[in-house]
């Protein structure tokens, strides 16, 4: 059976029919959107890039992966994992960043790990992307937009493994005051603290990196939706 419907003859149904196809099609193509993150090991070591959403990888020396992320995401963290040995069926460890012994991070990294955060078309359609060092140190990073309509982003690429203090000093990397001491004044468990001498160990290396919870002042940067992103370890 056939059903024909006579457009020209209903001027205000065709008016109808054209709005409802154009809200589709706006629809389609924003729920579809995928922010692209190009994910890069320069490091003269091989590290297992890891993120949530998108798993888990093996980047050699030089070698790249590309992870396509949706719109509204949020919570979302790259980061990379040394030293690590895995099966054939993707089970093993890392050093430092292991997510709970599979390639395929489902999950947050263990301390102390370098992390990439971000969270995309938030508020006023903007993502929201910053490097955390409340988790601590183990790779040095560059997070950044690489589309023209954005160009700030940020580097954190000092030595702070070499210059840990003693206190902080881990297998690989260096922790977080939060992680070693797990009181309020580092953890800000309270939603109220301030800059530590720990803390400021971080940002003097790293101004532009998070270096305890309540630093988003200058360490929260934003970009329209729609950016894309690049990654790297050791810049």
């Amino acid at each position: 059976m056939h059903c024909y419907l006579n457009l020209s003859q209903s001027p205000k149904m065709m008016k109808s029919i054209l709005s409802f196809l154009l809200m589709l099609t706006t629809y389609f193509s924003t729920s579809t959107y995928a922010a692209r993150f190009d994910i890069t090991n320069r490091c003269p070591f091989t590290v297992w890039a890891a993120a949530v959403p998108g798993g888990g990888r093996q980047l050699n020396s030089g070698q790249s992966w590309t992870l396509d992320v949706n719109q509204g995401t949020t919570g979302a963290r790259i980061w990379a994992r040394t030293d690590c040995r895995f099966d054939g069926a993707g089970r093993g460890s890392c050093k430092t960043g292991d997510c709970g012994g599979t390639l395929q991070c489902q999950g947050y990294g263990q301390p102390p790990n370098t992390l990439a955060e971000y969270a995309l078309n938030q508020y006023n359609n903007l993502d929201f992307f910053d490097i955390s060092l409340v988790d601590g140190f183990n790779v040095p990073m560059e997070f950044g937009p690489t589309s023209p309509q954005c160009s700030r982003g940020s580097k954190c690429a000092a030595a702070i493994n070499s210059e840990c203090p003693s206190q902080l000093r881990a297998n690989g990397g260096c922790n977080n005051p939060c992680t070693v001491f797990r009181t309020d004044q580092f953890c800000c468990n309270s939603g109220n603290c301030g800059p530590t001498d720990y803390s400021r160990f971080f940002k003097n290396r790293c101004p532009d990196a998070y270096s305890y919870p309540k630093d988003d002042a200058t360490s929260m940067f934003a970009c329209p939706g729609g950016t894309n992103y690049k990654v790297v370890f050791c810049p």
